[in-house]
């Protein structure tokens, strides 16, 4: 695969007027100054004094708020059809996972060979590096996320790859003669047939009783095939 970089965020100090209550606390003294500006006889000085204070408050409001965004992580399930992408996504996933995931020996137990024949377990993997990256590097990076990262997120993600995954092989998802059908592929979407119906019930009535199923083509009592 080559060497690869795994992603990161730009670095940025933990504010310590980034929660809730420090924000709403900025909000209120900008509207409080600016109402007070409104109010002001037209006295110069205290106008643009005012008006000066107002102006900083509001810049430190935007800049609060612009370090609480949080940038969503990508989707290996619903990722575009390009293969440039699909590629680096991957190439960063892998780059973290040596760095940092499978630095824990619970994480490199659990994690089997054919982790990349796993469509939902490479979904797993890639929100848990842009959770870590969020924790210690996004620009609302805290002690907080971090400390939720370790005692929740990874620990979670590691006991659903145990049960979904740890146990597979690469030889599970190779085609023999007289083998079950390799994992991995996506299961159909059981009852699409009824959703046009449901639909029109949903729309229009659903105040009423659903409708009854149709009965299920080639099906009989227990037993017995219609023919």
């Amino acid at each position: 695969m080559g060497a690869v970089t795994a992603p990161s965020h730009p670095a940025h100090p933990d504010p310590s007027s980034s929660d809730g209550g420090a924000l709403a606390r900025l909000a209120g003294q900008v509207d409080t100054l600016r109402r007070q500006v409104a109010e002001l006889e037209p006295i110069p000085d205290q106008v643009g004094e005012l008006g000066r204070l107002v102006g900083q408050l509001s810049e430190a409001l935007a800049a609060v708020t612009a370090r609480r965004r949080i940038p969503a992580a990508p989707s290996w399930l619903m990722a575009p059809g390009d293969t440039a992408e699909t590629r680096r996504l991957l190439d960063e996933l892998c780059a973290w996972a040596q760095a940092v995931f499978l630095r824990y020996p619970d994480a490199a137990k659990v994690l089997p060979e054919c982790w990349l024949f796993h469509p939902d377990v490479v979904e797993e993997l890639l929100w848990l590096m842009h959770a870590w990256l969020a924790a210690y590097q996004g620009p609302a990076a805290s002690v907080g996320a971090a400390g939720d990262w370790h005692d929740r997120q990874r620990p979670g993600v590691v006991n659903r790859l145990r049960k979904e995954a740890g146990s597979c092989s690469i030889e599970r998802h190779q085609t023999r003669p007289g083998w079950s059908a390799p994992a991995g592929a996506p299961v159909p979407v059981p009852g699409v047939d009824h959703a046009e119906v449901i639909a029109r019930w949903w729309a229009g009535r659903r105040d009423q009783a659903p409708p009854e199923p149709a009965p299920t083509v080639g099906a009989g009592p227990i037993g017995t095939v219609l023919r």
